[in-house]
């Protein structure tokens, strides 16, 4: 067995360890089951938003390199998916979208803006996983408005609707970007219906009911995605936050019509654990897969937050929803600016990595290693298998991954010393897991 630690206190990030005993201390015991089998995971990733692809484009090459590095590589996190945003998102240096009135009705649609910031990174990006695993990267789209002249309310943010009228508009939209994507040799597998669909923004934002998200998915998005050949473009409802996850993904699934074009269902973490609701949704419809899509560390609501703190938010979020059932991850904004931007409505946050002011040099923040902990030693396919913990202050997710490895991620939250002694059958392994550290267990 190996141990790969990472504790702030002691400036270790993913130091490799082999201190264990055989101790059989019962009273310390966290089991691991690999015979108790859950869910498989299909990877982990973040957000190629237009921020990130603006910092990227003010790197040098060999920023560029150790920022691609970082993320796809075998000495990084070795992500394998990404997110990205049809027309403009908060994290976009404005509103933009691909066609307006004029443009559309002329069958005219640009991605100018899509060729400047996120399609290099994409692409990159798709380069290195391929180099590293021969493996293509699983790329999530997500819609955070349609066009202005498409909506209720006239402009892209403050929320509004989408105006009836235009629905199977919206959905030809959506599949001639799918379309255009892949005629520069991208392939979109996943797309949400719409990015938080309850919240009114000041930035770009639309509002769907369930039922109108459940309507829109069976009367147009998916009758056109299979009537535009696209239907290996999955569709994943909800894509906002867990205390809801189950009732909405209810209002879809119990209607067999709209349940048939839906893939899954996606959440984000802004209003608290509600791993429960992760739960009730996998055991309710264990056919349907989970994605987490966003979190981040928002600088309005926890900018005094230690860097310790910011990346046990991460920690403790992933292994809850694993935990649950949750079959991948995506995180927000890969790249930042030193102000946690640019954002057009000043809606500033941390990312895993971030640049310096005048963009010539990345920092690696504490929240970058504590997801490795997962996303490194979790790989594609992987099956989540049973544990149990003697205390809540030891968090535990366990997996077995397609080689047969097995892992298992300990989390130590709490301000003391914990002792873990990992039984397998008859085999012991005892540690201690130090107070505010994180350790991934390979064996």
């Amino acid at each position: 067995m190996k141990g790969f630690v990472t504790s702030f206190s002691d400036g270790k990030y993913w130091a490799e360890t082999t201190d264990f005993s055989d101790e059989r201390d019962y009273m310390h015991v966290v089991n691991f089951y690999p015979e108790v089998k859950y869910q498989e995971v299909d990877g982990f990733g973040g957000a190629i938003t237009e921020a990130s692809g603006y910092c990227y484009s003010n790197l040098t090459d060999s920023l560029k390199r150790e920022f691609i590095e970082s993320y796809y590589g075998k000495d990084g996190l070795m992500y394998n998916t990404g997110r990205f945003h049809i027309n403009s998102c908060d994290f976009a240096l404005g509103n933009y979208a691909c066609a307006d009135e004029e443009m559309w009705k002329n069958g005219e649609f640009s991605l100018e803006r899509d060729e400047k910031y996120l399609i290099p990174v994409i692409k990159a990006a798709t380069e290195k996983i391929k180099a590293e695993s021969g493996n293509e990267i699983t790329l999530l789209l997500s819609p955070w408005s349609p066009p202005a002249f498409m909506k209720t309310n006239g402009e892209m943010n403050h929320g509004g609707k989408l105006k009836e009228e235009y629905a199977h508009d919206w959905a030809k939209y959506i599949a001639r970007f799918i379309k255009e994507y892949k005629n520069r040799g991208i392939h979109i597998a996943l797309l949400s219906v719409q990015n938080e669909p309850e919240a009114v923004q000041t930035w770009d934002s639309c509002i769907y009911t369930g039922e109108e998200e459940r309507d829109f998915v069976k009367n147009h998005l998916g009758p056109v995605l299979k009537e535009e050949g696209l239907t290996d473009t999955k569709i994943l409802i909800w894509d906002h936050n867990k205390e809801v996850l189950y009732d909405r993904s209810k209002v879809v699934y119990d209607d067999a019509a709209a349940s048939e074009f839906v893939y899954g269902t996606a959440f984000h973490w802004y209003t608290g654990d509600h791993f429960d609701s992760i739960r009730m949704v996998r055991e309710t419809w264990p056919e349907k897969k989970l994605y987490f899509t966003e979190g981040c560390v928002e600088y309005s609501r926890f900018a005094d937050s230690s860097d310790v703190g910011k990346a046990e938010m991460y920690a403790h979020d992933i292994l809850g929803n694993l935990q649950a059932g949750t079959n991948g991850y995506f995180d927000w904004n890969l790249l930042l600016d030193a102000k946690g931007g640019p954002n057009h409505v000043g809606n500033f946050c941390a990312a895993p990595v971030m640049c310096n002011e005048d963009f010539t040099a990345l920092e690696k923040k504490l929240s970058y290693y504590y997801i490795g902990h997962f996303s490194r030693y979790i790989k594609k396919g992987a099956v989540r298998v049973a544990t149990t913990r003697y205390a809540d202050e030891v968090e535990t997710v366990g997996f077995i991954n397609p080689d047969g490895s097995k892992v298992l991620v300990l989390l130590n939250r709490s301000d003391k010393d914990l002792k873990v002694s990992v039984r397998e059958g008859s085999e012991f392994n005892t540690t201690t897991l130090k107070a505010h550290t994180i350790e991934t267990l390979v064996w």
